[in-house]
């Protein structure tokens, strides 16, 4: 029950901090909005889309990026969700939330629990606004969608939890979250599909093919039409997997201890 109880005191204090931040709620809406009404109008006549799955017709470029974009939300709010746990270690509240008798994992795993839920509603904020735009999917899919949305947020969410450990001033943050979010994002089936990077350059695709955030955006992107794509999902719980059990080493107090002993 102490669980469950800190769990929810977690949820609340992030949902009260992130309905306190309007600012953040906007940013997380409007950087994929200028992507799908922007840049989608500029490539829909440029780029052509074969009939690839989840698709069993051709489809216009703006109706392909909706799935990266929720990625995308995902992915920058895993990273917001990092910088301000920097900030509260820097601040103290963190340090004052490790000192409970719970265990420590559960403590970081209440973080990033949170930190997913909200970048769920926010996703689902966004689908709402591209359905008014004129791009929906299948009414099944929505629903579906929720799964691949939370392995999604907890796998890159723990990417930001990993980074995070290895920073000790909020000023760093910043280069670092760059340093990784656009390479990740760019670098992925997000914005082009990975038959279009093979025709670029096959180096391009390999590195596409390995990056986590790929496997990501192609489990939304197949869960929106109803569908379960296997190897992104094993490929997308491998990495998560990974990532916490990085992000716990990197918080584990014997460790810091011998760090500074050395």
């Amino acid at each position: 029950m102490s669980w469950l109880i800190a769990l929810r005191a977690i949820l609340i204090r992030e949902a009260l901090r992130f309905t306190r931040q309007r600012g953040r709620f906007i940013a997380a809406l409007v950087r994929p909005l200028v992507w799908l009404v922007v840049f989608a109008a500029g490539f829909r006549a440029a780029l052509g889309l074969s009939i690839t799955p989840p698709y069993e017709t051709y489809i216009t470029y703006d109706i392909y990026i909706v799935p990266g974009l929720c990625g995308m939300i995902v992915l920058f709010n895993g990273m917001q969700s990092s910088l301000s746990l920097v900030y509260d270690r820097e601040m103290g509240s963190m340090r004052l939330l490790l000192t409970s008798p719970l265990p420590r994992w559960w403590l970081l795993m209440c973080r990033l629990i949170s930190s997913t839920v909200i970048s769920c509603f926010q996703v689902y904020t966004f689908l709402v606004i591209a359905a008014i735009y004129g791009i929906t999917f299948p009414p099944m899919g929505y629903v579906l969608v929720l799964p691949a949305l939370l392995i999604a947020g907890v796998m890159l969410g723990a990417l930001g939890l990993a980074l995070s450990s290895t920073i000790s001033q909020l000023e760093n943050f910043a280069g670092v979250m760059n340093f990784v979010i656009f390479p990740m994002f760019f670098l992925s089936s997000a914005l082009y599909p990975l038959w279009k990077m093979a025709e670029s350059s096959e180096i391009l695709h390999d590195i596409c093919a390995v990056n986590p955030f790929t496997h990501a955006v192609e489990l939304i992107r197949f869960a929106l039409y109803g569908q379960l794509n296997l190897p992104a999902l094993g490929w997308t719980c491998l990495a998560g997997v990974v990532l916490i059990a990085l992000a716990l080493w990197g918080y584990d107090p014997a460790r810091g201890l011998l760090r500074r002993k050395s």
